[in-house]
């Protein structure tokens, strides 16, 4: 943890409580992340320089401290808040330009010693997994949402084969669905109506006859060719008399067959 006791030596004069420390550690997280400090509160003046160490009167408010952060290439710019409750710090830091928000709550007493404040070898606790924390929870996703964004709408595209041919799709979507294969209607699809065209039933035309269970005949013409027609009797000729299968058995009424 290069820096970090160079930078508790420069301030052990001011720290007078536990969140004081923790403060202290956030602001070298961030300048190792490659932040610098600008100065307190909300608003910035014209004369602010970017710094390593902490501004005068960092800590003078030990319910709430405002910092304000810039990035080396000055493309970002941070807004630390941290608030006090009980026994805890909550760290709040907002990036000005994207306006996300990262937050963490660190339990004092679990990583800083109350009784040694101004002895840096002694003061922090558990040091590696307070870092762990700050750095994966704050500093992470500030430098990393461009990366992050970037990654993520990068689609790989492959090709699948259906029977239309090849169609493109993305691995990462559960929702595809495949191309429907074109079905052939038989001719009792009900699509077209609820009657069935006998001239598109596959009933051989040699034999239709539109006249069929009528006196007479249609005259000439009366159904164009391909028209859709509903015939008054049955289709084809010698169909006269109903079918043997339709007539009752023998004695079908007799109760002793």
């Amino acid at each position: 943890m290069a820096g970090l006791e160079l930078l508790y030596h420069s301030v052990a004069r001011d720290v007078v409580s536990p969140q004081d420390a923790l403060v202290c550690f956030v602001h070298w997280e961030l300048v190792r992340a490659g932040f610098k400090c600008l100065g307190t509160g909300d608003q910035g003046s014209p004369d602010e320089q970017k710094k390593e160490l902490l501004p005068s009167g960092w800590n003078a408010n030990q319910e709430l401290y405002t910092l304000r952060y810039c990035s080396d290439n000055n493309q970002k710019e941070l807004l630390l808040k941290a608030i006090s409750v009980d026994s805890s710090l909550i760290i709040n830091i907002m990036n000005c330009q994207s306006e996300q928000v990262v937050d963490l709550t660190v339990n004092l007493d679990d990583y800083i010693s109350s009784d040694h404040l101004h002895q840096y070898d002694r003061v922090f606790k558990k040091k590696d997994e307070l870092q762990h924390r700050v750095a994966s929870v704050i500093i992470s996703p500030l430098i990393d949402t461009k990366q992050r964004t970037a990654g993520g709408s990068q689609r790989e595209k492959k090709t699948v084969q259906s029977p239309l041919g090849a169609q493109p799709c993305t691995d990462t979507s559960p929702l595809f669905i495949p191309p429907r294969i074109p079905q052939r209607h038989s001719p009792c699809d009900r699509r077209g109506g609820m009657i069935v065209d006998p001239l598109r039933s596959g009933v051989p035309s040699s034999g239709f006859d539109p006249s069929s269970g009528i006196p007479g005949r249609l005259p000439p013409g009366s159904v164009p060719p391909g028209a859709r027609f509903d015939p008054f009797g049955p289709i084809g000729p010698g169909r006269s008399g109903p079918d043997p299968d339709h007539l009752p058995p023998p004695g079908y009424d007799d109760l002793f067959m």
